[in-house]
């Protein structure tokens, strides 16, 4: 298959002045990272951590000008690996994508064949990337509560940050599973979104987010999906039920967590941390497959919008802001 010499990315670039300007630009395919796969991507999706790299943060991305994307879906074109051959379709989250290497805000990309994942076979590529990183985090969390034996008869399960990605789509999962799922959130105007997702309660962001610095509070949640960490997860620790499991993946609020033991030596409350960049293969198929069957969501508008590569810049400030709802999808081929 003949590639081309250039294809169109979002290239972000550190000026003079240390600050850090985003265009869309055509880069060289020669520029690309040597790997063992070259894929001609037709979807990527919108995280926090692309906010992050696309606003300069050095935490996330060491040098620029760079591309971000952790996420992207599309068509192998080149391979040097018996693994994948051209014209598969992959997914391709997590690992250094869009952190250092050239991301999925690009028509192309260059990876390790470790890092890609065949969709099952009932997936589209867009509907891999409306699930995305986000979607993937969201699954695996539910994934380790069930692991540790929560079930639906145990009661409540909260969820936090339940407008973002990753919060609205274990929303969704939770609920679809039979939980009686409550939703966090400081948005008052989505109760009606959240409730249609199917959680039965929504509690505000400030009743999950204990101040009055006592080590227990009233017990009330058999499992919890954390997606803001901080004080916030501390809260979650503090009014989990006897035997409770609390699965944190995320630090939007903050990464310092400032508990005692109480909650683990007086309730054997469990905290399980969930990752999805490193997370092994196994577990990473397991989840896509989840996603794609018994724990599908409807990935129409309302959960789910689009945009161009061209579209994506304002809504950097928006995610990093809490302002955007469920999931974007970025559509390549616009």
């Amino acid at each position: 298959m003949a590639l081309p010499q250039n294809y169109k990315a979002l290239v972000v670039s550190e000026t003079a002045e240390k600050t850090f300007l985003r265009e869309i630009k055509q880069r060289a395919l020669s520029e690309l990272p040597a790997g063992e796969l070259i894929v001609e991507v037709r979807y990527s999706s919108l995280n926090y951590k692309d906010a992050l790299s696309a606003s300069g943060n050095k935490g996330v991305t060491r040098k620029y000008p760079h591309t971000p994307g952790i996420d992207a879906a599309g068509i192998v074109v080149d391979s040097t690996t018996t693994s994948f051959s051209v014209g598969e379709l992959v997914i391709v989250t997590g690992f250094d994508l869009g952190m250092n290497t050239a991301g999925g805000f690009g028509q192309y990309i260059s990876i390790p064949a470790a890092w890609a994942v065949k969709p099952p076979q009932s997936l589209s590529l867009r509907d891999s990337m409306a699930y995305g990183t986000a979607g993937l985090t969201a699954a695996l969390c539910v994934l380790r509560l069930g692991a540790g034996g929560l079930n639906k008869d145990q009661g409540e399960v909260l969820v936090t940050g339940a407008t973002g990605g990753v919060g609205s789509v274990a929303v969704g999962i939770l609920a679809k599973l039979g939980f009686d799922v409550v939703a966090a959130t400081g948005k008052t105007s989505e109760e009606a979104f959240l409730k249609r997702l199917g959680a039965k309660g929504i509690i505000s962001r400030e009743e999950a987010n204990d101040t009055s610095g006592r080590p227990l509070q009233k017990a009330r949640w058999a499992g919890v999906v954390d997606t803001v960490g901080g004080n916030i997860l501390a809260t979650a620790l503090k009014t989990a039920k006897y035997g409770g499991l609390v699965a944190a993946c995320g630090n939007a609020m903050s990464v310092d967590l400032n508990v005692n033991v109480f909650p683990f030596i007086l309730r054997g409350v469990s905290l399980l941390g969930v990752d999805s960049v490193e997370v092994p293969m196994r577990a990473r198929n397991m989840a896509w497959q989840k996603l794609a069957g018994e724990w599908r969501l409807d990935l129409g508008g309302e959960l789910v919008s689009e945009c161009s590569l061209e579209e994506l810049d304002s809504k950097f400030d928006q995610i990093l802001k809490g302002g955007i709802r469920g999931r974007v999808v970025v559509d390549l081929n616009k």
